[in-house]
């Protein structure tokens, strides 16, 4: 069996350098939030995974959504974010710059701004090419329970 003679086309086909200014409002929105995709199947050809930035305005908040069958993960860099999420919204959390959160497959959620004076600022990575919003119609529960996360590999702390 021969080789194949034709090298991989690394230089336009491997390691993608998309400058900050260069993300893309062209993807999928929920009310209340700006999302920019960085990385995605349209832009690079990630088959896996989607990337991009969503920005909050202080004392915004986000209309209940999912994301269908993806996982999502959102690292905040800047600001305050409180996560709803349940049937119902009935579930709190916060997370600080330096914070990540974990959004499972399916699962109904809201993305608070907690700050009253510094937008919101976060990475967010899905588990595939595309993006996906579902927006949904929830009356929240009042008031949410707090919930904090315990880490199942290190239960004590």
């Amino acid at each position: 069996m021969d080789p194949d003679p034709t090298p991989p086309a690394w230089k336009h086909d491997g390691v993608r350098v998309i400058p900050g200014d260069r993300l893309d409002p062209n993807t999928a929105q929920t009310p209340g939030m700006d999302r920019k995709a960085a990385i995605n199947f349209a832009r690079v050809g990630a088959q896996k995974l989607w990337a991009g930035t969503v920005h909050i305005h202080p004392n915004a908040k986000t209309g209940a959504h999912h994301h269908g069958p993806l996982e999502s993960v959102i690292y905040v860099v800047r600001g305050r974010a409180r996560m709803r999420w349940g049937e119902q919204l009935q579930f709190v959390a916060e997370a600080e710059p330096g914070d990540f959160i974990y959004v499972p497959p399916f699962v109904p959620h809201q993305e608070i701004n907690a700050s009253p004076d510094q937008t919101l600022e976060c990475v967010l990575v899905r588990s595939d090419g595309e993006a996906v919003a579902v927006n949904l119609d929830i009356e929240p529960a009042e008031p949410p329970e707090s919930v904090r996360w315990i880490d199942p590999t290190h239960p004590q702390g």
